[in-house]
């Protein structure tokens, strides 16, 4: 898929249970997550067929049922999320997250390192 799909929270929510466990039916998806939302079947089948729509989700038929899988990576999704919030809250720039994150969490030694060697690699 060439261009990642802007996804809403509750669709997040439904995009992070078929992650983990894929694939599964709607019936599986409501007893999943919709017991912590609110949200009854009918609800986790409009969220199913607007993932449809975008592309974000596939579904396959099994007899009279749908199951439904992921059809964009996590990592994926993540970036474009991460990026309209560095948009959003920062105007478009990185340090600030990075800064207001660090005082937020304490970042311990591999942390540190990680982020050197990724300042490294974006120098060259």
């Amino acid at each position: 898929m060439a261009k990642t799909p802007k996804i809403s929270d509750a669709e997040m929510q439904v995009l992070q249970a078929l992650w983990d466990q894929s694939p599964m039916g709607a019936t599986d998806l409501a007893d999943r997550i919709g017991p912590a939302n609110g949200w009854s079947l009918a609800t986790v089948k409009t969220l199913l067929s607007r993932l449809l729509a975008k592309g974000a989700i596939q579904a396959e038929s099994e007899g009279r049922r749908f199951r439904y899988r992921p059809a964009v990576k996590r990592e994926t999704v993540a970036g474009r999320q991460a990026g309209r919030m560095v948009e959003r809250l920062f105007g478009g720039r990185v340090s600030p997250l990075v800064a207001q994150l660090a005082e937020q969490r304490e970042l311990d030694p591999d942390d540190l390192a990680e982020l050197e060697a990724l300042i490294q690699k974006l120098k060259q």
